[in-house]
C-alpha cells in the first residue's frame, strides 16, 4: 500500500514541477490589466510566441474612445522601434507583428491613447518579446514530452523511495535515465531542429538552459545508476533532487534565438 501512495506523491511532485515550468517560462503569454482614466479597467493577454508561416496577432479589446498602436523591433538589434497603428476587428483592437525565421524575436509594445487627446499608457509597461517557432509535427513532438514527463515521474518515485526506506531502488534507476535520455538526448534535437532551425543550442554551442540541463539531468542519472550497483541509495536521491531542480528552470529560457544585432555587425 505504501508503493501505491508513493506512487501518488511522485505523479503530485511531477504535475507540479510541470505546471510551473509551463506557467513560469518565457513562451507563456504576458497578462495584466489597466485602468483607464474614466475608470474603465482594460485587461490584455499577449503572446510570446509564434509560429512560422504567419504574422503573430498582437490584440487587445476595443474600447470606444481609445487608439492603439504597435512598437516593435527585431532582438537582440540596434534598429530603431517601428509604429503600426492597430485596426479594429470586431470587439478587438488588432496589429499585426511580420513573420521571422525560427527563432527570431521580435520586441513589441502598446500604445493606448485616447482619441479625444489626453494621458498615453503603455501596455505593459515594459516591452514584451515574442519567439517564432517551426512547426514540429506529433509524431516527434507527442513521444519527446511523453518522455520527459515519464521520466521526471520516474526520478520523483525513486527520490521518494529513498526517503520513505523502501527496499527496492534500483528498479526506478534504469528506467528515470532510459526516459530522460531517448526523450532530451535522442528525440530533443530533432524537436528543437524543427522548432528553431539547430540541433543543439545548449552547452557548449549556446546557452541555451534547456539543452543545458537535460544533459546535467542525464549525467545525474549515470552516475545514480553507476553507484547504486554497488548498492548506495543515496545518490539515487541526489540524481532525484538535481531533476527537480533542472526542471524547474522555466522551459526554453534563454532559448534559441538569431542575433540580429551580430548579422547587422557583420555586413
Amino acid at each position: 500500500m505504501r508503493g501505491v501512495w508513493l506512487w501518488v506523491g511522485a505523479v503530485i511532485v511531477t504535475l507540479a514541477a510541470a505546471a510551473w515550468q509551463r506557467v513560469s517560462g518565457p513562451t507563456w503569454p504576458v497578462r495584466g490589466k489597466v485602468w483607464l482614466a474614466d475608470g474603465r479597467k482594460l485587461a490584455y493577454r499577449l503572446p510570446r510566441s509564434a509560429e512560422v508561416g504567419k504574422r503573430a496577432a498582437i490584440a487587445i479589446p476595443a474600447l470606444p474612445g481609445w487608439g492603439a498602436v504597435l512598437r516593435y523591433k527585431r532582438t537582440p538589434s540596434r534598429e530603431g522601434w517601428q509604429e503600426l497603428a492597430m485596426a479594429q476587428e470586431g470587439d478587438k483592437l488588432v496589429g499585426y507583428l511580420r513573420e521571422q525565421p525560427p527563432a527570431g524575436k521580435v520586441a513589441y509594445q502598446l500604445r493606448l491613447f485616447p482619441k479625444a487627446g489626453g494621458a498615453e499608457l503603455a501596455i505593459p509597461p515594459q516591452p514584451v518579446v515574442l519567439r517564432f517557432k517551426g512547426q514540429v509535427s506529433p509524431v516527434l513532438l507527442l513521444p519527446h514530452i511523453l518522455a520527459m514527463f515519464l521520466g521526471m515521474l520516474f526520478a520523483n518515485r525513486a527520490g521518494l523511495g529513498v526517503l520513505f526506506a523502501e527496499s527496492s531502488i534500483k528498479r526506478f534507476v534504469l528506467p528515470t535515465l532510459g526516459l530522460l535520455a531517448f526523450g532530451g538526448l535522442v528525440l530533443g534535437p530533432f524537436v528543437q531542429k524543427a522548432a528553431f532551425g539547430v540541433y543543439w543550442s545548449g552547452f557548449p554551442l549556446g546557452r541555451d538552459l534547456t539543452d543545458t540541463k537535460t544533459v546535467v539531468a542525464v549525467l545525474a542519472w549515470v552516475w545514480a545508476f553507476l553507484q547504486s550497483r554497488g548498492g548506495k541509495r543515496w545518490p539515487v536521491l541526489v540524481a532525484s533532487l538535481v531533476t527537480l531542480a533542472v526542471f524547474a528552470v522555466p522551459h526554453s529560457l534563454l532559448g534559441s534565438e538569431i542575433n540580429w544585432e551580430a548579422l547587422e555587425t557583420a555586413k
